[in-house]
């Protein structure tokens, strides 16, 4: 958190550059802290000049939109070659798949709050008959409401903080909000890493009696 303090404090209106770039990659962990560091007045003479949410969303927004595309276009274009290289992705991948064709347009608007999949879906989508036109219009979708949603989402969490517990030193304020991301993203992931365990197991099997079924 202190280190997003900084990078606002360094660099200024370059910071939502930084915010580009840093969702282009993933970013959630990144864009609530930056979000909390938006609520003007947060922890007094203390605390970082606030950046403006509006910016912030933006730049999250086209940034992990272009993110997800690229990764888009990889499996599209380089999707086999790229299993090659790393076969320990081919389980996500396909996974990614199946669940683009069971949940069809659910699935591309709420991926990136998949843990464990979310990894995956872009690619594992670049290389489904999903067309790159309907993909991009749904992903810039999805990228606004994963954006808006983190970057109010941290905003709260710094409001309440600061109206909560008043002038108190920025450290601390910074500390409880660290504390309570920390604690739901540990249960996020773990929730996602079970759900991903079951969804690779079922997705195995079905693809395992699939040549079963075709048996005359």
């Amino acid at each position: 958190m202190e280190e997003i303090a900084h990078l606002i404090q360094k660099y200024g209106y370059l910071f939502y550059g930084i915010t580009f770039l840093w969702t282009f990659l993933e970013g959630e962990t990144f864009v609530i802290f930056a979000g909390a560091l938006a609520v003007p007045g947060l922890g007094g003479a203390t605390a970082p000049p606030p950046i403006n949410i509006y910016w912030l969303i933006l730049a999250a927004w086209i940034g992990s939109f272009c993110g997800d595309q690229l990764y888009f276009f990889l499996g599209r274009r380089y999707g086999n070659r790229i299993l090659r290289r790393f076969p320990r992705i081919q389980g996500g991948v396909q996974l990614a798949i199946d669940m683009l064709h069971k949940y069809h347009t659910f699935f591309i608007l709420t991926y990136r709050y998949m843990y464990g999949i979310r990894n995956f879906a872009s690619l594992g989508m670049g290389m489904s008959d999903l067309s790159w036109p309907r993909f991009a219009v749904l992903n810039f979708i999805a990228a606004f409401i994963w954006a808006n949603s983190f970057a109010w989402g941290g905003y709260a969490l710094g409001y309440f903080a600061a109206s909560a517990l008043g002038q108190i030193n920025f450290v601390y304020i910074m500390i409880g909000v660290v504390v309570f991301v920390g604690a739901l993203f540990a249960f996020m992931h773990w929730r996602g890493k079970k759900r991903y365990k079951q969804a690779l197991a079922q997705s195995a099997a079905a693809h395992a009696a699939a040549p079963e079924q075709r048996k005359p």
